[in-house]
């Protein structure tokens, strides 16, 4: 870890607390060569399997990304957008493993984005689930009508969305 201030490499911890959530480490540090304080967190990496063998870092940008195509014309704002994707990152990240697979990332998409917006998530599904016929996007409509039914609130989009 390289001082922000002169560069040197060499510093001690001072102080190290959990962050609010528990996902992270904030530590104090001080520089050995010119003593100034610098805060630094850690966080356990998650990496995602790719069909290819491939693994990569979870991104959220990337969560972001792939779900911002489905959402296009619709009442979806970037701040919708971010939390589903921390949602997405918090639900993958409760698996406890620190490698999981891509086709695991997309199902965790699947019920933030349903109750984010109906249409994006049949969009999305649609894609992702490989949508073949009619009767595919049919029975995923009828599924959205049942939850609908059936819930004790109805639909809803998450608290603080337009």
């Amino acid at each position: 870890m390289y001082c922000p201030y002169c560069r040197h490499t060499d510093s001690k911890v001072v102080d190290s607390r959990l962050t609010d959530d528990g996902t992270a480490i904030r530590r104090r540090r001080q520089c050995a060569a010119c003593g100034r304080r610098f805060t630094t967190a850690e966080t356990a990496s998650l990496n995602v399997l790719k069909r290819s063998g491939v693994a990569e870092p979870f991104s959220r940008t990337k969560v972001i990304n792939g779900v911002r195509k489905a959402c296009q014309g619709r009442p979806v704002t970037d701040d919708d957008l971010a939390v589903l994707a921390q949602e997405v990152e918090e639900a993958v990240r409760s698996s406890g493993s620190a490698e999981i697979d891509a086709h695991q990332v997309g199902l965790a998409i699947l019920a933030p984005l349903q109750r984010l917006d109906e249409v994006a998530y049949l969009r999305f599904a649609s894609v992702y689930q490989g949508f073949e016929s009619l009767e595919d996007f049919e029975r995923a409509i009828d599924t959205l009508r049942h939850e609908r039914q059936t819930s004790p609130v109805g639909h809803q989009r998450p608290l603080g969305a337009n």
